[in-house]
């Protein structure tokens, strides 16, 4: 089973020659990493925290990210994503069915593997209820076609113990693995009252501090809380790779929502 994209057409171009043009443009104009990864972990634990908006708004900061992920020199084979369901109610983790997920360029395997693991161990259940209209993890996916990602292991996050999320990233981290936690940082905001709440919330990822992510500081708060949990379990180095809000992209000024580009990883950069 296929499942076919939900927000092509509003999140992002629904044209392939015009969402790949678009998304080349955004990775060459982010800058790269001041020093690029020459040595991988030999855990291989390395995640990032990305926003989920439409291109028009979050992209540029979401290209700090996945420009990292097109130059590395030794390319990831697997992208396991983290996502809040924004439309479907949910308690816990919730993996596809499908066995590729559709994009206009193209499909992306599904790592059926991985789904079979998390079930059998209890980690996550599978339903593809939460993500049938859900763009939380669905606009990363072209992305991570565009810098030659194969394979996605998609896991919505309901509300749930942080320590239990990091016991699935336990489950399924690792060499040639990398871990996305897709989120938006404060909704609605003045942009004023934007960037002072997520300098405040961007301080606690940098802490690896997920008791002081609040409910109203990320959308994807449960699953931000148990990557930082997991991070924090491993001892991994937060960089800030771009803290933006929409206003930075044309957005209105009263009403922002905040992006986060963020780095959990024991490599050198």
């Amino acid at each position: 089973m296929t499942r076919p994209a939900a927000v092509a057409g509003t999140f992002y171009p629904a044209d392939p020659v015009e969402l790949a043009t678009l998304i080349d443009a955004m990775l060459d104009a982010a800058p790269p990493a001041q020093t690029m990864v020459t040595t991988t972990p030999v855990d291989g634990l390395v995640a990032y925290v990305v926003p989920h908006a439409g291109y028009q708004f979050s992209g540029p900061t979401a290209a700090h990210v996945y420009r990292e992920l097109r130059d590395r020199p030794a390319p990831f084979e697997r992208a396991v994503v983290l996502g809040p369901a924004h439309h479907v109610p949910l308690r816990g983790a919730a993996v596809s069915t499908a066995t590729a997920w559709a994009t206009p360029l193209g499909e992306i395997a599904i790592d059926t593997d991985g789904v079979r693991l998390l079930v059998d161990r209890g980690l996550a259940v599978a339903d593809d209820r939460p993500h049938a209209p859900e763009h939380s993890i669905e606009v990363q996916v072209p992305l991570l076609l565009r810098v030659h990602l194969p394979k996605l292991l998609p896991v919505l996050i309901g509300p749930d113990d942080p320590d239990a999320v990091a016991t699935l990233l336990d489950a399924v981290a690792g060499p040639g693995t990398v871990v996305l936690c897709s989120t938006d940082l404060s909704h609605y905001l003045t942009e004023e009252e934007a960037r002072r709440r997520d300098a405040v919330t961007a301080a606690a990822i940098d802490d690896l501090a997920p008791e002081r992510i609040g409910a109203g500081d990320a959308c994807g708060r449960h699953a931000l809380r148990g990557l930082l949990t997991w991070g924090r379990r491993h001892a991994l180095r937060v960089d800030r790779l771009a803290l933006a809000t929409s206003a930075d992209t044309g957005g209105p000024r009263d009403r922002v929502v905040g992006y986060p580009a963020m780095r959990l990883s024991r490599a050198s950069y």
